[in-house]
């Protein structure tokens, strides 16, 4: 194991300090900390170690290297993914301005992301909770749409969106992959939401819900409900579970002004 002692100038030396096996902490803790320490020193700006290389450098198991990337993603700190090696977690870098009527698709592509939905869902199906939010009786068909979002690859969102089927069918024959849904109900539907509402809390996902996001269990979500209207009469219900370690809503106020909800963006 290379080893690194001593101190420079009152500064900690970078590199791994090794792990004490006789101390009561656990080893991944201890090497949760020590990863952690090196992370705010600044040495893995080009590149964060793979399991391999941090078992090599700290003569420890790989089960204990898991369990310490573990506690970093589950702090938001690395992102992993199945078969891709750890790399350091970017800053929040998806904003929505507070009030407007968004595009997920456009806030991820304004940000310089790449951004693609993988289709898990794509059906006619009846739901009664849904149909009476629409204002529809409960037997209504509805075109069911469950999205995963991905900006960089990268999970983002899970969006479930249920429309009326005698509005919406054309969208079974749609690629929602890489295109907004909004953008395609106008294009082949030819109708597009004229305004709604929202309503944004913090829950913590599920299970299920933090596999597909790739969340440990301290990461909360945005739960984001909506009820599109055009020109007033009920258009679409949508749900959607945002990461909350890559997305922010944002606000302005001013002395002058006081408290501006922004009203910019498009739907999607």
């Amino acid at each position: 194991m290379n080893e690194v002692r001593g101190w420079n100038g009152g500064q900690a030396m970078p590199g791994p300090r090794p792990v004490d096996r006789s101390s009561a902490l656990p080893l991944w803790a201890q090497l949760h900390a020590d990863l952690v320490r090196r992370l705010e020193g600044g040495e893995f700006r080009r590149a964060f170690p793979g399991e391999l290389a941090l078992v090599a450098e700290y003569g420890v198991s790989r089960h204990t290297v898991r369990e310490a990337l573990r506690r970093l993603r589950a702090d938001g700190v690395v992102v992993a993914g199945r078969g891709r090696a750890p790399r350091l977690a970017e800053p929040v870098a998806i904003e929505q301005p507070l009030g407007a009527l968004y595009s997920l698709f456009a806030s991820v592509e304004a940000a310089g992301r790449h951004q693609r939905s993988v289709v898990r869902v794509l059906d006619v199906r009846a739901d009664g909770v849904v149909a009476a939010r629409l204002g529809l009786e409960e037997s209504t068909p509805l075109l069911h749409v469950e999205r995963l979002r991905l900006a960089d690859e990268d999970p983002l969102a899970l969006d479930r969106v249920w429309l009326p089927a005698h509005v919406a069918a054309p969208l079974l024959d749609a690629d929602l992959a890489h295109t907004g849904l909004y953008d395609a109900l106008a294009e082949r539907c030819g109708v597009r939401p004229t305004g709604g509402r929202e309503h944004i809390r913090a829950v913590v996902p599920t299970s299920a819900e933090r596999r597909l996001l790739g969340v440990g269990r301290g990461v909360a979500a945005f739960a984001v409900d909506r009820l599109a209207e055009q020109d007033g009469r009920p258009l679409e219900w949508r749900r959607t579970l945002v990461r909350g370690d890559r997305f922010a809503v944002v606000a302005r106020f001013s002395g002058r002004a006081g408290y501006e909800l922004s009203v910019a963006g498009t739907l999607s």
